[in-house]
């Protein structure tokens, strides 16, 4: 099994942080930066704090694949039935 493109930036490679989604050319996890996003952190700052290695578009992609993702398996997060 070898790399996997997930989009424009985003790989997953089983030779790299377990196969783990990551930015592109970096052992940048992906969840860490959504993880930042979803803690408010503004994304220049995000940008800031990996000197760079990622991109305003690369957090873009994240997002718009984290955000498909969570549409299509939003019934997998449902704690109770809405009354």
């Amino acid at each position: 099994m070898s790399q996997k493109l997930m989009g424009r930036y985003i790989v997953t490679d089983p030779k790299v942080c377990h196969g783990k989604p990551t930015f592109r050319g970096t052992r940048i996890m992906v969840s860490q930066v959504l993880e930042q996003v979803s803690n408010g952190m503004a994304w220049e700052a995000i940008i800031e704090e990996w000197r760079g290695s990622i991109t305003k578009e690369a957090i873009a992609e994240a997002v718009r694949l984290a955000s498909q993702a969570f549409i299509e398996h939003a019934d997998e997060y449902v704690l109770e039935p809405a009354a």
